[in-house]
């Protein structure tokens, strides 16, 4: 059991302003959430189509990742995520223009702009929080900071289902009454134009925090994990170091196969209610936000029992538990599928954080640069969402889709219990201690 602090007094307060970007930058991810059925409707596209919205998004981060580390190795912490910060508004703000002309590609650079902001600030405050303090207490003090991303997420999901969706759906006769009458295509622009307001509020407090870092004092150390009278010492970051760590590599594959399990499933639980319960698109989102508190409360319970408890054994077992919930989903859709989804939640909770901290670490100097690729990884929600919207336009059936989720949980039961021990040359204190590969 940890006895070790998780932060000290004198960084409590830039702990405090970083641990809140978690809730913020949750909220356009599942916001996303809410306008795959939204644009689906409104621009009447396919379930595959949909699903490039996750593409669009979780394209940035992969593209922008490595920029952000090489701007916070050159600079600092506090460069990388006031420039993420400043992303995040642009692109929210370019929601404006894109529901004025409705076009669904402007829609998508939109996204592409505010996932190029998070990925600056994914990389930046997942590896501050990981360096701020006793290297013994980086996973818990990681999961406590990402305890605030799925109330974010909470939030986005309710924002979405109260002022974006309407609650308007047409049947195919009044469908193809309006069409007649010559009122459809004003009907489609109104449910556009509701993502307005939403996002043009979330781009003023974005704002706002991007002020409030950039008014506050980091701690030196944080960029610099060698002493600062090591002359011999190189403080920046090597790509070429980082693939000398076996449980390095996992973790990126650990990470792309679970935020692939994560975005699919989430993406996807609306249309799944809405199938299998046949839930009206407000009430189908309830069940989204019943996810979100549950991933919630994990986030929370995770870090309890991480005092107890080793986070990668942990983790394995919430990965088993999965397996199962998901294979409930496929095998039994209805009411008894979609709870079973929404359980899962909370076994996804730890995940993130866990393979995060379980991957930088004993990376020293490299660790910008390390967790800039494992933010690279997040890329699985781009390639896993669409493929699970095109299994499910040819069985039609969005069950069989999660046969997706179940593939990636079986990974993170591998990586969990074996690829996660720590190997390679890994940085302590002052110096590199090599490790052999278990």
């Amino acid at each position: 059991m940890s006895t070790h602090k998780i932060v000290s007094k004198e960084n409590l307060l830039p702990f405090i302003l970083v641990t809140a970007l978690f809730f913020l930058w949750a909220m356009p991810n599942n916001l996303n959430d809410i306008l795959i059925p939204q644009f689906m409707k409104s621009f009447e596209l396919s379930r595959f189509q949909a699903g490039l919205v996750q593409s669009a998004f979780y394209l940035g981060y992969f593209l922008m990742a490595i920029p952000a580390a090489l701007v916070m190795d050159k600079y600092n912490y506090k460069t990388g995520l006031i420039t993420g910060l400043l992303l995040f508004a642009a692109g929210a703000f370019t929601f404006y223009p894109a529901a004025i002309i409705g076009k669904f590609e402007l829609f998508l650079m939109a996204l592409f702009i505010i996932a190029s902001g998070l990925a600056f600030l994914e990389t930046g405050a997942n590896s501050f929080i990981s360096v701020l303090g006793d290297p013994e207490t980086s996973a818990q003090r990681l999961n406590f900071s990402q305890a605030f991303n799925p109330l974010g997420a909470m939030a986005g999901a309710l924002i979405g289902s109260q002022f974006i969706f309407s609650g308007v759906e047409h049947s195919d006769a009044q469908v193809d009454a309006m069409k007649a009458a010559g009122t459809y295509s004003d009907y489609l622009n109104s449910e556009i134009m509701r993502v307005i307001p939403p996002y043009m509020v979330i781009g003023v407090i974005i704002l706002l925090w991007a002020f409030l870092i950039w008014r506050v004092k980091f701690p030196a150390e944080t960029d610099n994990p060698v002493k600062s009278g090591d002359k011999s010492s190189n403080n920046h970051g090597n790509f070429s170091k980082v693939f000398q760590y076996p449980h390095f590599v996992k973790g990126i594959i650990a990470q792309f196969f679970y935020v692939g399990a994560q975005v699919g499933t989430w993406s996807f639980l609306i249309q799944y209610v809405k199938d299998f319960m046949q839930k009206p698109e407000k009430e189908a989102g309830v069940f989204l936000v019943y996810a979100l508190f549950a991933f919630g409360i994990g986030r929370f319970v995770s870090t309890a029992l991480m005092r107890k408890f080793e986070p990668a054994k942990l983790m394995g077992v919430f990965s088993i538990i999965n397996i199962v919930l998901t294979g409930i989903a496929i095998l039994s859709p209805g009411v008894l599928g979609v709870w079973s989804l929404v359980i899962s939640s909370f076994f996804m909770s730890c995940m993130f954080p866990t393979i995060f901290a379980l991957g930088v670490k004993g990376l020293g100097p490299n660790t910008k640069i390390g967790g800039s690729m494992i933010i690279m990884a997040i890329i699985g929600g781009a390639i896993w969402t669409p493929l699970m919207g095109y299994i499910s336009d040819i069985t039609h059936s969005m069950a069989y889709a999660m046969i997706i989720p179940v593939v990636s949980y079986v990974y993170m039961v591998y990586y969990s219990f074996v690829g996660s021990k720590p190997a390679g040359p890994l940085y302590e204190g002052d110096e590199y201690k090599v490790v052999a590969s278990h």
